[in-house]
């Protein structure tokens, strides 16, 4: 496995679940702490299966919560990304937002969000899914794809140069952010950490 920086995230507590791979055409799923059912967005099927709790990192109880969309067989990607996103947040009380530092953090996570699904479809042959996980202080975005590439903000960063923002967007807006590979599984998961908001 690699990533962007020399040490992995682990500061957080483990990879979430299936971060290295969801199996085959597995539907998009989400877990809630009441096992409610949430509706998808237009054009997707989701179904909400709980998923274990993650421990903390004091040991205790995470309350992690995870959603998961494939991409499979679907048009319209980063429409339906943000969608999907915008509901997530809405579940786990992001939105709707009752300051504007709030309201902020919530754009932020759907810019990040759109920027890795575009990265994708530029470079990558498009998403294969994106998975969302929340621990109340941090959102995780993970976007699997199967391309070879390595996604790195332009450098120089040149504002007035049409094209190449996307990485350094997500640069700018991410507590962090990095590449994963596993040995012998094609493809890569491109992910970044957003801030809750205070």
């Amino acid at each position: 496995m690699s990533t962007t920086r020399p040490y992995p995230p682990g500061d957080r507590g483990p990879e979430p679940s299936g971060a290295s791979g969801m199996p085959g055409g597995s539907a998009p799923t989400a877990s809630v702490p009441d096992g409610t059912v949430a509706s998808p967005p237009p054009g997707a099927q989701s179904t909400l299966a709980p998923v274990p709790e993650a421990s903390g990192p004091s040991g205790s109880p995470g309350g992690r919560q995870v959603r998961r969309l494939s991409f499979e067989d679907q048009s319209g990607v980063v429409p339906l990304a943000r969608d999907f996103t915008r509901q997530a947040l809405h579940a786990w009380g992001w939105l709707p937002a009752a300051t504007a530092d709030r309201r902020a953090a919530a754009e932020d996570v759907l810019l990040v969000v759109s920027e890795l699904v575009t990265n994708a479809c530029l470079h990558a042959e498009g998403p294969d899914r994106l998975s969302i996980v929340c621990d109340n202080k941090v959102i995780r975005l993970e976007i699997t794809d199967r391309g070879t590439g390595q996604p790195a903000p332009r450098t120089p960063h040149q504002a007035g140069r049409p094209g190449g923002h996307g990485m350094f967007i997500v640069q700018r807006l991410s507590l962090d952010w990095g590449v994963v590979r596993t040995p012998g599984v094609a493809g890569k998961t491109v992910w970044a950490e957003l801030g809750a908001p205070a």
